[in-house]
């Protein structure tokens, strides 16, 4: 299991910030075997496929470099410019296997996580030249994974080389009889065997190597708790910070809504739990709103609020505590208590138009508090 730099485990595993930050810095998994294989089975295959072409264009221009002009011999000027242009002719016989390697070499990043280009992977790291961290490297897991590495190179690509110096030892010796075009054709046919040998050992090393780099940086890059709950912090904030602007904005909003109830026409109460205030305007509304609600003590400020701006509050349990349950702030009453916020409406604006005589009663309301849909 990692351990910190303080002796602290390091049990949980990477944030996706910690991640991204590690390959902005270019540490990003990486496998020299997986980066070698690449381009060393991409070279042998070339070869394998381009052999015939690359053996043409090696013919020609070994008979155009041992055939020159004799008119050369009379202008030396001209031989440096014949020596470079003889030498440009041999590298575009190689040009497309030094092609095909140079694309191999992109291959194995990609494998491993992507190509990442960082500048500050080029800005020298002073903790290299600490001489505690080389003996760390030398003596520690590390080094002890490298010596792992090696002692299964030497299995794998030595075995599978020696397989086939064994079983092709005995037409190694026949070419010494063979004529010279035959000797050459069976002694680069065997080099070939034991070239896609060694690239298929080696490949077999890359495909046990690769997936323990990845496994190898991701240990690095656990974090312990407290590394956890630091980077919380510093990309969601402190918990008392955010709980302290929650609080700030719940008290903004109730402001603004204790703001509000003195416009309302009517307050519900329930008579002393639930308080919710709404508000109607014909013409500009579609149905009545709700400017205020709450509970216990907020519904005591809204009842204190409206009975000092003269507005009317009317017990009514079941309805106060249905549009409690099923309103939201600001926003209109559900399309089931119309009729019953209806009623209660037009005894409000009855009050209003009441000087004398007996006193309006509230309408009997017939109200299931717990409609269809409706939160229990």
């Amino acid at each position: 299991m990692a351990e910190n730099e303080d002796g602290t485990e390091k049990t949980e595993q990477p944030t996706a910030k910690r991640l991204r930050d590690a390959r902005e810095k270019g540490n990003v998994p990486q496998s020299r075997e997986l980066s070698t294989a690449t381009v060393f089975v991409a070279a042998v295959l070339s070869l394998y496929a381009l052999s015939g072409y690359m053996g043409g264009a090696a013919r020609q221009w070994m008979k155009l470099a041992l055939s020159p002009d004799p008119g050369l011999l009379h202008a030396p000027q001209a031989l440096f410019g014949h020596a470079g242009w003889t030498l440009l002719k041999l590298m575009l016989v190689f040009a497309p296997l030094l092609l095909v390697c140079l694309a191999a070499g992109f291959v194995a990043p990609v494998l491993m996580g992507g190509l990442r280009f960082s500048n500050k992977a080029l800005m020298p790291d002073l903790n290299r030249l600490n001489p505690m961290t080389g003996l760390k490297r030398i003596y520690g897991p590390e080094s002890l994974a490298e010596l792992t590495k090696s002692l299964l190179r030497i299995v794998f690509v030595g075995g599978a080389v020696a397989l086939v110096v064994w079983h092709g030892v005995g037409g190694l010796r026949s070419l010494l009889r063979l004529p010279l075009e035959s000797a050459v054709h069976d002694g680069l046919g065997f080099t070939l065997r034991l070239l896609l040998a060694a690239a298929g050992a080696m490949a077999l090393l890359a495909a046990i190597d690769a997936p323990y780099q990845k496994w190898n940086w991701l240990r690095k890059l656990k974090m312990t708790r407290e590394e956890l709950k630091r980077e919380m912090k510093e990309s969601e904030g402190s918990p008392e910070v955010k709980g302290r602007i929650r609080q700030m904005q719940m008290q903004l909003s109730q402001r603004r809504m204790m703001e509000a109830v003195p416009t309302a026409d009517v307050v519900l109460v329930n008579p002393t739990h639930y308080a919710v205030a709404l508000k109607y305007e014909a013409g500009r509304m579609n149905a009545p709103t709700v400017v205020a609600r709450g509970v216990d003590e907020l519904a005591l400020r809204i009842r204190q609020v409206a009975d000092g701006n003269r507005v009317a509050i009317v017990s009514a349990p079941p309805l106060a505590r249905a549009l409690y349950r099923e309103s939201q702030l600001g926003k209109e009453i559900p399309v089931r208590l119309y009729s019953a916020v209806a009623q209660v409406l037009s005894y409000v604006y009855q009050l209003r138009t009441w000087r004398s005589g007996p006193m309006p009663a509230l309408p009997a309301l017939d109200v299931d508090e717990f409609g269809k849909g409706a939160r229990r």
